[in-house]
């Protein structure tokens, strides 16, 4: 028997609840789709895309006009190849400026380290550096990843360095200008040498930066104001904000400024007007220096990236700042504040959930999602013309996600009344699951006699009752009826898993999935499938159990192989380096002053008397001093140097990034002194003294079995010499 649902008002009022509550929940899930677009976004699986798009807006641009205000002169591979040798030698370099500051530049960069003597003409280079005014030269902060490059003595004593330290992005590209650091080492505040240059030019036309009363993090460069780069400025998701930075905005790569050879000035092949007042900056664009960059005008498609020489990237950097602060021209991108960014996904993701609905035709709808993104691309490039970057990635895939939402959404309900239909017209009793049709009333129409021996009850005690006529005994949710009524008023098709209790006692866990259905005539009921999950939980909880285990088991065979991997690189004794990864690191710290022109040192330390300890106190007490040794040593060193132990009391010592023999020769005297100090080791005073063996990269030697010989070599000459001591090979 079908029960007819109630006609008039309240019917009425039913279908309009039912129509705004499936828009509500439709605009709900186009909330939903911003939002993980949002969540995808700050979790950083956006960045490079956004990165991707931001390079296609600067490679779309139209081409600017190039800056005849600077010169670049390359050193290029031919000069590099004339000279004979890398770096150039100190006269060559004199000669250079001496030529240059004869045109009249109004200031002259040089891009290139001078913090060593690079004989012949030493002396001659660095009385340019006193009397040429306008000459600022380069020096390399230390920072976490890299180590300080010390600028010449003389042009950091007038105050005429700037830093050369490029940020580079994740995907190996510089989009971010460096102006301000005051590191953690010297808190100096030190500027760039961009920044450098451009002031110094600016000086002539009266221009100084000035920072804004009304907020100090702001600076005025003439004609625009310089802001500093936040962690979340466009597509950036937690990027390193330290210090003073800009998002830069780059001119073109290659044509953007004149360029001129080393030896075309050196041979008077270029005109004085060619330099006179101009910013001139001196750097190597040499493949063989490995002095290049990565820009967002790098990228290509099918092509490998068409990279920038340091110096041309320093041009550009320049130029940025000095445009600003004359004609205005923005020194960097502008970025909406994050909750306006926020709108701006959400206005799009509303735009397609709007165009979705509205329109019933897939093909029209597609037609309109499409013109919809040509729209937003056509904006975001707009609004690259006025140097503003908008989020182009998360609002297409807002606009996009938002309308595949939808129309997922429609083809799952059409599906859904299809599938309903066609049950109904079947034999639900040749079904094995529990199958139910409920009324409005939460009265049974129909029910299965798998349903029926399910919950305990014959099924003519089921039909035509309602949950009503078994209370007080079971109450209202035994049944169900509060998701019945959700069902029913939202009309979405729920699953929902729940413990259930028959009329025999017996607890079942399980899933009920329900759903709307009409018939021909448009009764609305609702048709319910039980699934019975309780052997499915207990063998979920074994599975989870067993889960538990083998990650447990996982977690022993990782902690032994790492434990394996560190006994198979240290001493036993000492925890310090074994043998094998000291020739390990020797070979690195080889290859990395190699590749950085760099010097390193490598040291051999022999304890002296050691075999006479080990005799009369007993190897106990050997093998507590060499673990003091250990100690002392580590004491004695810096964070990046290393020290080893390779067998016996022989230990070697490792220092990277030497830039003067006399800091070796002091390492190796605090090392002889802190050795020759006694060691209270169980309630005695032991005493000992070191032989030292010194030997330097690249002079006496540029491979690991010749450094070693000759540190081996001094070593046996110290103990020859009486001991105590230290000497070089």
């Amino acid at each position: 028997m079908i029960t007819q649902p109630e006609k008039g008002k309240k019917n009425l009022w039913a279908t309009v609840k039912k129509n705004i509550a499936e828009k509500r929940n439709l605009f709900l899930s186009s909330l939903g789709v911003s939002g993980c677009v949002l969540l995808l976004r700050f979790g950083g699986l956006l960045q490079s895309w956004e990165w991707g798009a931001l390079d296609q807006l600067f490679r779309l641009r139209s081409l600017e006009t190039p800056d005849n205000r600077i010169l670049v002169v390359a050193i290029d591979e031919e000069d590099v190849s004339n000279i004979g040798k890398w770096p150039i030698n100190d006269k060559v370099m004199a000669d250079l400026l001496r030529k240059l500051d004869a045109k009249k530049p109004r200031v002259i960069g040089l891009d290139i380290y001078r913090n060593l003597a690079i004989e012949p003409g030493n002396a001659e280079l660095m009385e340019l550096f006193r009397t040429i005014p306008n000459l600022i030269g380069i020096e390399t902060l230390a920072d976490p990843n890299s180590s300080a490059v010390p600028p010449p003595p003389i042009l950091d004593e007038k105050k005429r360095v700037g830093f050369n330290n490029v940020i580079i992005d994740a995907d190996g590209k510089a989009r971010r200008n460096l102006l301000y650091w005051r590191t953690s080492y010297d808190r100096k505040l030190h500027k760039s040498f961009a920044l450098k240059l451009a002031l110094l030019y600016l000086k002539a036309e009266k221009i100084t930066p000035k920072v804004l009363p009304e907020n100090r993090q702001y600076v005025r460069l003439g004609k625009s104001i310089l802001r500093p780069f936040d962690s979340y400025d466009g597509g950036y998701i937690r990027a390193d904000s330290r210090a003073y930075q800009v998002l830069a905005n780059f001119r073109q790569n290659q044509e953007s400024f004149t360029k001129v050879s080393m030896r075309d000035v050196l041979e008077e092949r270029i005109e004085e007007d060619l330099v006179r007042d101009r910013i001139v900056l001196i750097g190597s664009t040499a493949r063989s220096v490995k002095d290049f960059f990565e820009t967002p005008y790098s990228g290509k498609l099918f092509q490998s990236p068409e990279m920038i020489a340091g110096v041309e990237l320093h041009a550009n950097f320049v130029s940025q700042l000095v445009s600003a602060a004359m004609e205005g021209r923005s020194p960097l991108l502008r970025v909406w504040s994050e909750p306006v960014e926020w709108l701006w996904i959400f206005i799009w993701s509303g735009l397609g959930f709007y165009l979705s609905w509205r329109s019933h035709s897939p093909s029209r709808s597609a037609l309109g999602i499409l013109f919809l993104e040509i729209s937003l691309i056509a904006i975001c490039y707009i609004a690259f013309f006025i140097d503003l970057w908008l989020p182009l990635v998360p609002s297409s895939l807002a606009l996009i996600g938002t309308a595949v939402t939808i129309f997922i959404y429609r083809a799952h309900r059409q599906e859904e009344l299809k599938r309903s239909k066609e049950f109904l017209h079947g034999i639900i009793d040749n079904i094995p699951d529990p199958i139910f049709v409920k009324d409005r009333n939460h009265c049974w129409i129909v029910v299965n006699d798998a349903y029926a021996q399910f919950i305990g009850y014959p099924v003519e005690n089921l039909l035509n009752k309602s949950v009503a006529d078994f209370k007080p005994k079971y109450p209202a949710e035994i049944f169900g009826c509060r998701e019945d009524d959700l069902v029913f008023e939202t009309g979405l098709a729920r699953e929902h898993e729940e413990e259930f209790k028959d009329s025999r006692g017996r607890i079942h866990y399980i899933a009920t999935k329900r759903s709307l259905h009409k018939d021909a005539a448009g009764n609305l009921f609702l048709v319910g499938a039980i699934r019975d999950l309780t052997e499915r939980k207990k063998m979920e909880e074994q599975l989870r159990s067993t889960a538990a285990e083998l990650a447990r088991y996982n977690q022993q065979l990782q902690n032994s192989e790492v434990r394996l991997r560190y006994e198979a690189y240290h001493d036993y004794l000492t925890g310090l380096p074994n043998r094998k990864l000291f020739l390990e690191r020797l070979a690195q710290a080889i290859e990395w002053a190699g590749i950085n022109n760099q010097s390193l040192a490598l040291m051999f330390v022999d304890l002296d008397g050691f075999k006479q300890i080990n005799d009369n106190q007993g190897h106990e007490m050997g093998d507590l001093l060499l673990k003091a040794v250990a100690k002392r040593l580590l004491g004695c060193l810096r964070g990046t140097d290393t020290v080893s132990r390779l067998g016996g009391d022989e230990f070697t010592v490792i220092l990277p990034g030497i830039s003067e023999v006399k800091n070796v020769e002091r390492v190796a005297q605090k090392i002889v002194s802190t050795i020759t100090q006694s060691f209270p080791i169980s309630g005695k005073d032991i005493w000992i003294t070191a032989s030292i063996g010194v030997s330097l990269y690249p002079i006496d030697g540029k491979d690991t079995d010749t450094l070693i010989k000759n540190a081996d070599t001094a070593m046996y000459r110290a103990k020859e010499a009486g001991k105590n001591q230290y000497k070089f090979s």
